[in-house]
């Protein structure tokens, strides 16, 4: 728990400036926590990311982050993040031809949605920025109550599991401790920081929100289980790796962006 605790604070220390700051600081600082991101995926499944379709993920994720953000305005406005993206998945898909078929479509799938699912994530944070730094915050205080309150509440009533098969020490008590929790900080955060929809509106997206970031959480808790790993990293001394620390806004910001709060 100590250890855990000075990572912590270690940590706060030097992200919030940085979300302080935004700009281009912080879509480098999130570009190389998607490429981590991509680096752990690749770890789990047994794959060395300095590989070519390896390389190519990682390039993937990168412009997805980064595309149409300052850290690249020497591009034409054309090269937006979906057509950069785009451009090494067509060199992982092509190594099937390359490698006369040794390299098959159903292997191409993986490095293609890794770079999909942490580059959508973190894309989606470095817009949360660009539009105000109270969106970003709100974002981050649902899924730490969330993740806070869940904790607390399965500690002192949960009785019934979650989702036993794959992190057996969740529970449904903790789940809707969880929920209650992003509700009540919320509600006063947007007390002091209200948003274009009404307060009723946002109480159900945050509910929404925060369940989305419960199951981010045990969607990475299904592949660390799948591929035999306790952590997705060990970047983060007592807390593991990035994806670990981030799996459930890679999910929330970007529902929170389909719903047009930035």
């Amino acid at each position: 728990m100590r250890q855990r605790v000075i990572t912590a604070v270690i940590a706060l220390i030097l992200f919030i400036p940085l979300i302080i700051i935004g700009g281009i600081p912080l879509q480098l600082v999130a570009a190389l926590l998607g490429a981590v991101g991509v680096y752990e995926l690749f770890n789990m499944k047994g794959l060395e990311l300095k590989s070519f379709e390896g390389v190519l993920a990682l390039l993937a994720v990168i412009f997805l982050i980064l595309g149409g953000t300052d850290s690249l305005n020497f591009l034409p406005n054309s090269f937006d993040s979906g057509s950069l993206f785009y451009l090494p998945i067509m060199g992982i898909l092509m190594l099937s031809v390359f490698s006369k078929n040794a390299y098959t479509f159903d292997e191409a799938a993986f490095p293609v949605l890794v770079s999909l699912y942490v580059g959508m994530g973190f894309k989606n944070f470095v817009l949360a920025r660009e539009a105000g730094l109270s969106i970003l915050l709100f974002a981050l205080f649902v899924v730490w109550a969330t993740d806070i309150g869940a904790y607390m509440f399965g500690v002192k009533f949960g009785k019934n599991k979650l989702a036993p098969h794959i992190s057996p020490n969740k529970s449904i008590e903790g789940a809707l401790g969880g929920i209650l929790s992003a509700v009540v900080v919320s509600f006063v955060y947007l007390l002091f920081f209200p948003f274009n929809y009404s307060l009723i509106v946002m109480m159900v997206l945050t509910v929404l929100f925060s369940i989305v970031g419960q199951m981010g959480d045990l969607v990475q808790s299904a592949y660390k289980r799948h591929y035999g790993f306790k952590d997705s990293g060990n970047i983060l001394p007592g807390h593991g790796g990035i994806l670990d620390r981030f799996d459930s806004l890679l999910f929330v910001f970007p529902l929170m962006h389909l719903f047009g709060l930035f």
